[in-house]
């Protein structure tokens, strides 16, 4: 088992046990807890839950990115608050993304701040989405509009829950992988080498901890995102767009896309390696299993314009890699960036 740990700015910490028996690690917990899931989760581990916190309630939410709104939100407020939960008690998030997002947002309201675990069960979550403190629903048609930095006590990553993944919640999780692996160069080298491998849950298990070792680094470093923090929004801006105005693929699917069409961006914007970026891109594309059908750059693109990360109305705000495990900050006027949106979608099509 590997620990990580990423301090709070009060002197508090987050600890991220890797490796670890969910289950058995949860049942640790002291005080009161509510657990907070989805519907299919619950129905996959409904038994463990019931095992290691008999005396905990449970709220389930609707499975799916639809359902991280405020109507979910407050609906688990509602369940805390009838659960009479208190300041020292804490609540359980056992699931993807969505429910960590969700369930981090409310533990963080609830009270000023009550104790929060993550328990991530996809791929996506575990390496990404569960570390680092984010949490935030979509608001107004605008992916994370509302949320807060709330650091977990602890995050517990256990590799059994990747066995009961299908291949497409596998490849959602190796748009974050190969995301990392465009800012760590020892990380890249072992996907290249390992590519056949990369729907295989031994494999995927075994490079996990390195993913969070990556993420934990730099959240350490730059916990609210004020510099650093903002590699890790590499290939996301293009993401968000087709994500927001498409939603037919899933988050990782759409940041494996992000990070070929950003690849473009940087060889025709920035002093790069193309060499190392068509290497990249071809990871991407294999992770993908080709390039799918999506909606029009143009309509995408009117969506980048949404973006948080933009500083201005005009320009759109990029992160892109640029050589082997550096990334580049890129702002380019809307026009440009739509306009190389539909060169870049013809091109890859």
């Amino acid at each position: 088992m590997r620990t990580f740990s990423i301090p709070y700015t009060d002197g508090g910490e987050s600890r991220i046990l890797c490796g670890c028996n969910a289950f058995e690690e949860i049942a640790k917990t002291s005080g009161r807890c509510m657990v907070f899931t989805d519907t299919n989760v619950r129905a996959l581990y409904g038994d463990k839950i019931a095992a290691c916190l008999p005396d905990a309630p449970v709220f389930a939410m609707q499975a799916g990115e639809e359902h991280k709104n405020e109507s979910t939100l407050f609906a688990l407020l509602s369940a805390m608050a009838a659960a009479q939960l208190h300041r020292g008690d804490t609540l359980v998030c056992l699931g993807g993304g969505v429910a960590g997002d969700v369930g981090g947002l409310a533990s963080a309201l609830y009270m000023r701040g009550i104790g929060c675990v993550q328990v991530p069960t996809t791929l996506l979550s575990q390496v990404d989405s569960s570390v680092g403190g984010k949490t935030a629903i979509d608001f107004h048609g605008v992916k994370n509009l509302v949320g807060v930095f709330k650091q977990p006590e602890r995050v517990l990553v256990d590799g059994a829950f990747l066995k009961t993944l299908p291949a497409r919640e596998i490849r959602c999780g190796l748009g974050e992988i190969v995301k990392h692996a465009a800012l760590d160069g020892a990380l890249f080298d072992t996907l290249l080498a390992n590519r056949n491998s990369l729907f295989d849950c031994d494999f995927l298990t075994a490079v996990v901890p390195d993913n969070i070792a990556i993420k934990a680094d730099v959240v350490q470093k730059d916990p609210k995102e004020r510099g650093l923090r903002k590699c890790l929004n590499l290939g996301h801006t293009t993401a968000h767009a087709f994500e927001l105005c498409d939603g037919k693929l899933s988050h990782g699917e759409y940041v494996l896309a992000g990070i070929l069409f950003e690849a473009e961006l940087a060889k025709a914007h920035i002093a790069c390696d193309k060499a190392y970026l068509g290497e990249l891109q071809d990871l991407a594309r294999f992770a993908l299993g080709g390039m799918p059908a999506m909606i029009s750059a143009r309509e995408a693109a009117s969506y980048a314009k949404l973006d948080k990360k933009n500083t201005q109305a005009a320009k759109i705000a990029l992160t892109v890699p640029a050589e082997r495990g550096k990334f580049a900050l890129l702002e380019l006027p809307y026009e440009v960036y739509c306009g190389e949106l539909i060169r870049i979608q013809e091109e890859l099509s």
